[in-house]
């Protein structure tokens, strides 16, 4: 009686979550121990091995903005059920790869290889705002950010004190198990109620936001994750080199590295879904507008960190100010996108996310190599900065009120 009472889009809900949560665990239980796996895969100046630990860290990226419409075009149809399965079936192939690499270019090749089998969050997230009703979406997309953050949260210490024990390559097995149990979570328990779009009709860019009346309100939303995911993503193939050199090359450095990589996803995962229900009552572009402002006040005292302690507690600072930013941004599209388009939206969304996950790194590993690695988080302020600029312009000239409603 009671399972019949509940709605399907919310079991989808609490198995879509389950998914997040192990894409997120599994990925943050390895990636912010790259570089020290792909230090003991040679002798490798600081340099070579930033550039390196930047290559591998994008890579996945990179191969994701390229395949990314092409897998939103198939999923609006086909349906985001067969998407969700294949994002699962393989991360949970290449991720084991990973853990199998040789030296460090097969590592990089396997990663952009991994990278043409993702998209399981954002087709989650795409599922969802198909379904859930308006007056709840931003409480459902800060739901379901909490199972991604919530698994970015216990990953890093997990692969910390198991990589401190077994090494490396542990985690990526574990990733690998993780997505296959995802896999059978996705096919048991989400059902979704499809309706393919003909194969005549038109998929391109402009038939997908022909339907929409703030253009640039999406448009800028779409810019704005990729700026978020360059500012955020920037540090994390660096931060274990960072710790390890504020800790003077003593200590667990792969567990304390875990522990600062997790911070954040500890805030986020406490003050998402507040901020979503907030979003709902007061409108989601004033809960973006604070998050961006909050992000550069917690980024820029981060160059003069000395000590992991200070370095913890900004990081955890900025997890509340994350937050504030992609969980809303897609709730903005999830109300402004028309349903026959929505996950086309979403993989666009992508697509400028994988490539702000490929810039981020890159540049910082570029300015983490000329000067030092605290120089990153002035670079990540001005991203900060100038995403801040985009979205009040855009918000502006579409004529949306900033104030909320």
């Amino acid at each position: 009686m009671t399972k019949s009472k509940t709605p399907q889009w919310q079991k989808n809900l609490r198995a879509l979550w389950f998914g997040n949560f192990a894409t997120g665990a599994g990925a943050s239980m390895s990636l912010p121990f790259l570089p020290l796996f792909i230090s003991e895969m040679g002798n490798f100046p600081k340099w070579q091995l930033t550039l390196y630990s930047g290559l591998a860290f994008a890579s996945v990226f990179l191969s994701q903005a390229i395949v990314s419409p092409l897998w939103g075009s198939l999923a609006d149809r086909t349906g985001r059920k067969p998407m969700l399965l294949r994002a699962a079936i393989g991360m949970t192939i290449s991720a084991t790869l990973t853990g199998l690499a040789p030296n460090v270019w097969m590592l990089i090749a396997i990663r952009f290889i991994q990278g043409t089998f993702s998209g399981y969050i954002n087709n989650a997230y795409a599922l969802v705002a198909s379904e859930v009703p308006t007056n709840q979406s931003g409480r459902a997309m800060g739901t379901l950010t909490t199972g991604n953050v919530g698994g970015q949260l216990v990953g890093p210490i997990i692969g910390g004190y198991l990589s401190g024990l077994f090494g490396f390559r542990l985690p990526f097995y574990i990733f690998g198990f993780m997505m296959f149990l995802a896999s059978l979570s996705t096919w048991f328990f989400v059902k979704e109620d499809f309706k393919p779009i003909k194969k005549a009709a038109k998929t391109g860019i402009k038939d997908a936001f022909s339907g929409i009346k703030h253009k640039r309100v999406v448009t800028a939303m779409i810019i704005s994750s990729m700026l978020i995911m360059a500012a955020t993503m920037s540090i994390n193939p660096l931060i274990s080199l960072f710790v390890k050199e504020l800790m003077h090359n003593h200590g667990n450095i792969a567990f304390v590295s875990g522990v600062i990589a997790a911070l954040p996803g500890i805030a986020t995962l406490m003050t998402a879904p507040r901020l979503g229900r907030l979003g709902d009552h007061i409108g989601p572009e004033k809960i973006l507008l604070a998050g961006l402002i909050a992000s550069a006040l917690v980024y820029f005292p981060m160059f003069f960190s000395t000590t992991v302690l200070l370095l913890g507690i900004l990081r955890f600072l900025i997890g509340i100010a994350n937050a504030a930013l992609l969980p809303i941004t897609q709730t903005v599209m999830t109300l402004e996108a028309p349903a026959r388009s929505v996950s086309r939206i979403f993989s666009y969304n992508q697509s400028f996310q994988a490539i702000g996950a490929v810039i981020g790194p890159m540049l910082a590993s570029l300015v983490a190599g000329a000067l030092d690695y605290r120089y990153v988080f002035l670079m990540t302020t001005i991203l900060v900065l100038i995403n801040l600029v985009v979205v009040v312009i855009a918000y502006r000239k579409d004529g949306v009120k900033l104030k909320g409603s």
